[in-house]
């Protein structure tokens, strides 16, 4: 593809973003005008705390529309990294265990009542632990299959892990029932706790996870071909994974422990932008960060308004849109999954 075509598909990319960004803040159970959005970003330096659509916009909307596009920007990534980290397009950001790690820690916390530490909560706190002790543990089981350990070790691993801390969780919400709701509601997904600090909190290293995928993109071009084409241009496959693995796991991580369990978007995003730019992870992963953001954002939307004042969980959302996906992805890859 041409550099000024993808240059254009990136910004009207943006374009599209920044204006559904823009409906989201307006958008709710109480809706704002775009009149009313100019008025009180004008008086935004100079802040009046008894305007109601003002604290509504600003303290509200504005880090729930943000932490929406940063968390779907982060699967998308994860997921692109993961794909290419296992030459498998049904990849996605949990593959090795990350979202039952992080359920289970955010379970943990909501049954214990844990205290927020500072001003992290602890059940965002909790679930990022867990991820990244589920992807700890994934790591050092394939380890046991090589060293550097096997794509197939690590997945195989992440599977185990998986179905070992969902086990887990089963058996506290059978012994702790009365917390079922809060658990179940926060393992499908939603925005409704956003925040500045959560926005601040986790976003640096949602961006850290990204910019190690990113780091790693031209080599990533030459692992899809195989360990012995990587091995022969002089690549340290070990290094590669591990920087890849590592990136992908921190931005998943942080994203689940900001959002919840969003499912389908690190699978459809990555997809439908390899169509339309092309397979180079260079171009690939900012027009992938972009349609993730994208997708969360309208999910999170649709989530919040269409059944005002109710709130919809996103992961409901996703998971309408993106099973379908899914499916025809299935049939049109499915021949060559073995291969």
């Amino acid at each position: 593809m041409p550099r000024r075509r993808y240059l254009s598909i990136i910004f009207i990319l943006l374009i599209i973003l920044f204006f559904t960004a823009l409906f989201g803040v307006t958008a709710g159970a109480v809706t704002i005008s775009f009149k009313e959005v100019v008025r009180v970003l004008g008086i935004l330096f100079y802040p009046d705390q008894e305007d109601t659509n003002f604290t509504i916009l600003f303290a509200l909307r504005l880090p729930r529309v943000l932490l929406a596009m940063a968390v779907g920007a982060s699967l998308s990534v994860a997921g692109t990294g993961f794909q290419g980290f296992f030459r498998n397009p049904l990849a996605d950001p949990y593959v090795i265990g990350a979202s039952s790690g992080a359920a289970l820690g955010a379970a943990l916390a909501i049954v214990l009542s844990l205290p927020a530490i500072g001003p992290v909560s602890s059940v965002s706190l909790c679930a990022f632990v867990g991820a990244l002790v589920a992807t700890f543990l994934a790591f050092s089981l394939s380890r046991f299959a090589g060293d550097p350990p096997p794509a197939v070790a690590l997945l195989l691993a992440g599977t185990a892990l998986s179905a070992f801390f969902s086990a887990l969780l089963s058996l506290i919400l059978v012994i702790k029932d009365k917390d079922m709701h809060r658990v179940y509601y926060w393992l499908l997904g939603g925005l409704g706790m956003s925040s500045w600090t959560e926005l601040i909190t986790a976003v640096p290293i949602m961006v850290l996870g990204a910019a190690l995928v990113y780091i790693a993109s031209r080599p990533l071009d030459i692992l899809i071909q195989g360990d012995d084409v990587a091995y022969s241009l002089g690549i340290d496959v070990r290094r590669l994974r591990f920087l890849v693995a590592s990136g992908a796991s921190l931005a998943a991580a942080a994203a689940v422990a900001s959002a919840g369990i969003i499912g389908f978007v690190g699978l459809i995003a990555p997809h439908a932008m390899r169509i339309i730019v092309g397979p180079n992870h260079r171009r690939l992963l900012p027009a992938a960060a972009l349609g993730g953001a994208l997708l969360v954002l309208v999910a999170d939307i649709v989530a919040r308004t269409i059944a005002a004042p109710l709130e919809l969980p996103i992961g409901i959302i996703t998971s309408i849109i993106g099973a379908p996906f899914f499916i025809v992805l299935l049939f049109k890859r499915g021949r060559h999954l073995g291969t």
